[in-house]
């Protein structure tokens, strides 16, 4: 049986429309639901698996209120003489129970420390956004500044991955006495490029936390942490924010989520050293 050949025109359009169709889809669905591509507070769950007890740790439960009425949890760890308060922003998945182990190497090295959930994330209220992520940093700086009495020279922010560009974000809000950026992202859109090469997601982001744009508005000392390894947030992204901030730059080893256990006394050496170089600025 000969095939009509006028039917392989119609059969190539057809093709080409299904897969502008699904392309369109595509990047209308990338469109829509970002903040679920981003933001994952149920990964691996919302219950807290772990507490600062587990390791030995006095802490306090905190329950603060934002600007927008969401109330966050979060946990207060004194160090007893401390050299100064980290205030801690995490990445995007998980909850404040998956980052005892980071307390403790904090405590160990004499700092006290507050962690949050942002919005949305283990046992505080709301739904995740941007906008949201910066309200839950102001209310967690005006607790240490306001509600404990810590002086901003005080305290120094520090983020990891999604929370470095948070933690950014409140530098140029605030006067700290340091950041320290952990295996961050220089903006959304540079890393969903990354992932996604074949879609237009600059023209398509709705999110943005440009953490790259922002760091030389910041001034503070600035600390770079990041793996050479990091499988999801690539070295070169560390790299431009050094340079941009004209900061030092640790590189570590290991996969993004395995810098502290790959890299637990470079990772310690280096933050001793950030926080001796700010006592020798200060004196």
């Amino acid at each position: 049986m000969t095939r009509d050949r006028s039917t392989v025109p119609r059969m190539i359009l057809t093709l080409l429309l299904a897969g502008g169709a699904a392309f369109l889809l595509l990047a209308g669905c990338m469109f829509v639901f970002q903040e679920r591509l981003l933001f994952m507070p149920n990964t691996p769950g919302r219950d807290l698996r772990a507490t600062p007890a587990d390791f030995g740790l006095a802490y306090e439960d905190v329950h603060l209120e934002t600007a927008d009425g969401e109330t966050l949890h979060g946990w207060y760890v004194p160090a007893s003489d401390a050299k100064a308060t980290l205030l801690h922003f995490h990445g995007n998945a998980g909850n404040i129970g998956d980052r005892v182990d980071l307390l403790a190497l904090f405590h160990h090295i004499g700092l006290s420390v507050l962690i949050i959930d942002y919005r949305g994330y283990g046992q505080s209220t709301g739904q995740p956004s941007e906008s949201g992520t910066y309200r839950d940093a102001e209310a967690a700086w005006s607790h240490l500044v306001e509600s404990r009495e810590t002086p901003p020279d005080r305290i120094i922010l520090h983020g990891q991955s999604l929370g470095g560009a948070v933690a950014t974000w409140l530098a140029t809000k605030v006067e700290p006495a340091g950041l320290i950026l952990d295996s961050t992202f220089t903006s959304v859109p540079d890393i969903a490029g990354e992932v996604y090469p074949w879609l237009p997601v600059r023209q398509l982001a709705r999110l943005g936390y440009n953490t790259l744009d922002r760091t030389p508005d910041i001034d503070a000392p600035i600390l770079v942490l990041h793996s050479r390894e990091d499988d999801i947030i690539g070295f070169h992204h560390g790299e431009r924010l050094a340079k941009a901030a004209d900061a030092r730059l640790v590189a570590l080893r290991g996969g993004h989520n395995q810098t502290l256990v790959r890299n637990e006394g470079v990772y310690q050496r280096a933050i001793v050293e950030f926080i001796q170089s700010m006592a020798d600025v200060r004196e």
